[in-house]
Formats: C-alpha cells, sequence, structure tokens
C-alpha cells in the first residue's frame, strides 16, 4: 500500500512537471502559432536567474515567483519586439530566428557561468510513507501547477482580456476590424509565455539543477506535450501531460528512467498516428 501511493504521488508530480515545463510554449504555440525554439532556454534562463537571485541573498521564494518571470519577461520582450513581430505569418522564418535566439542565449550563459551544474537544495523537506519518501516540494510544485492552470482558466474564459485574445487568435482580421491590435494582443502574448516560462525553469531548477544545455531537453518534452495535446490550449496540455507523464514514471518505477523517456517517446508517436490532429483534435474540442 505504502509503495503504491509513493508511485501515485511521484506520477503526480511528473505529470505537474511536464505540464509546467509545458505551460509557456503552449501559450505562444496554441495562441500565436509561432514555434518558439528557444522556450528552452527561457526555462534555463528562468532557472539561472532564481540561482543567482536566492545565491546574491534574496529570499528563495521571491527569487522564484518574482525575479524570474519578471527577467524571462522582459527578455521576451525585447525578442518579440525585435525579432518576432517582423516575422508574424512565416511560421519557418520564426522557427530560425527562435532557434538562433536559442543558441545565443546558450553561448551568452556559457560563457557567465561556465559549462557545468549548478543548483539550489530543494526547500520543505521530504514526507515519509512507510519505507518511502517524497520531496514536499515536489507536491509543492504540483500545487502551483494546478493553480497556474485554473488562473490561466479564469483568464481566458471568463475576463475581457481572455475573450480578445482568443478572437485575435481566431480571426486576426475580424478582431482588427472590431478595433483590437493584433499585434499588442500578440506582444502581450509572447511576454507572458516568456514569462510562464522563466516561472516553470525557477520552480523546476531545486529538482534537476541547471546548466546551460538543458534547453534541448525541456524543449523535447515541451514540444512532444503540446503537438500532444493538440489546439486545445489548457486541456490539450493537461492531457498530454497527464497521459505521458503518467507512462513515463510507470516505466521508470518498472525498469529505468531512461527506458521511461523512451516509453514517453514511444507513447507520442503512437498517440499522434492514432491522432494526428492531438488529443484534443477528437477529444475535448471545446474545451480551452
Amino acid at each position: 500500500m505504502d509503495y503504491a501511493l509513493i508511485v501515485l504521488l511521484q506520477v503526480i508530480a511528473t505529470v505537474a512537471n511536464l505540464a509546467m515545463i509545458s505551460a509557456g510554449l503552449a501559450v505562444i504555440f496554441g495562441m500565436m502559432r509561432i514555434i518558439n525554439m528557444a522556450h528552452g532556454e527561457f526555462l534555463m534562463v528562468g532557472g539561472y536567474t532564481a540561482l543567482v537571485s536566492h545565491q546574491a541573498g534574496l529570499n528563495l521564494w521571491v527569487a522564484i515567483f518574482l525575479v524570474a518571470p519578471i527577467v524571462v519577461g522582459l527578455i521576451g520582450a525585447v525578442v518579440e519586439r525585435l525579432v518576432i513581430r517582423r516575422l508574424y505569418g512565416r511560421m519557418i522564418d520564426t522557427m530560425l530566428a527562435t532557434w538562433g535566439v536559442s543558441l545565443a542565449l546558450v553561448g551568452l550563459i556559457t560563457i557567465a557561468f561556465g559549462n557545468t551544474v549548478a543548483g539550489i537544495s530543494p526547500p520543505l523537506g521530504s514526507v515519509e510513507i512507510g519505507a518511502y519518501a517524497i520531496g514536499c516540494y515536489e507536491l509543492f510544485v504540483g500545487g502551483v501547477t494546478a493553480i497556474l492552470f485554473l488562473a490561466g482558466w479564469l483568464v481566458l474564459a471568463r475576463t475581457q482580456l481572455g475573450l480578445i485574445a482568443r478572437a485575435a487568435m481566431q480571426n486576426r482580421e475580424m478582431a482588427a476590424a472590431l478595433g483590437v491590435d493584433p499585434a499588442k494582443v500578440y506582444a502581450t502574448t509572447f511576454v507572458l509565455g516568456a514569462a510562464i516560462s522563466g516561472l516553470a525553469g525557477a520552480l523546476i531548477a531545486p529538482i534537476t539543477g541547471v546548466v546551460p544545455s538543458i534547453g534541448a531537453t525541456y524543449i523535447a518534452k515541451a514540444f512532444i506535450t503540446v503537438i500532444s495535446g493538440g489546439t486545445s490550449i489548457l486541456a490539450g496540455t493537461l492531457s498530454a501531460a497527464g497521459l505521458l507523464g503518467a507512462v513515463n514514471s510507470m516505466f521508470s518505477f518498472l525498469m529505468t528512467p531512461v527506458l521511461g523517456e523512451v516509453a514517453l517517446l514511444a507513447c507520442a508517436v503512437v498517440l499522434l498516428r492514432l491522432l494526428p490532429q492531438g488529443i484534443t483534435g477528437r477529444y475535448f474540442r471545446r474545451a480551452l
């Protein structure tokens, strides 16, 4: 019984981790149809921002929840203004441009911090369940993920800002005819997606550590999750994270973490073969 409970909690933590690292990409890709190849580096910069801020004496929670999202959001604003704004509607061009941004960020961080792993000790301790234990911080990240997605649903479904954003996403020309400036909506969306990525990177830094090249791992998992989820931003990301995260955790427990990663990829391949438009392309079609 103790083993089953610890496995269940670990599955929840893995699903939350996968949903969190995918959230910023889901916002940008789902609403703007921009393939942001710098997403992994936004996560990485968020982790380094939290690390450096905390080492400089700042409270860890302030570094995670305030400093990291603001810094990465500002970087996103600069990238959107100087690079992305000129390339709307040109998916391949935006992919290549953001890939260049990602290489630049990796180079700058490597020069500044070196190519070594740095980390923050996870706070909150651990909880024991019989002969097993799980970090309380991992469960805390799960709670933050749930709050983040709930807040996203409330904004998109219950506020005028969410209505304007969805209108610009679905029909840019019609939204412009009604007085909405799509360029401002897209800029705000990109900055928000970058800030969420910064928050995600800061949140998972105490669990995984940070290294300049870790963005490649992040972006692979995030793209697999978002594409597998389909067109619905929130429902798609959560449903894909739930399925892929559960598969990853179960195979990691039963076999090895490496085979868990292989199983995640294999599951995504099979899923997209059966559902080419993702989970929400067939199910939850009216969900956000």
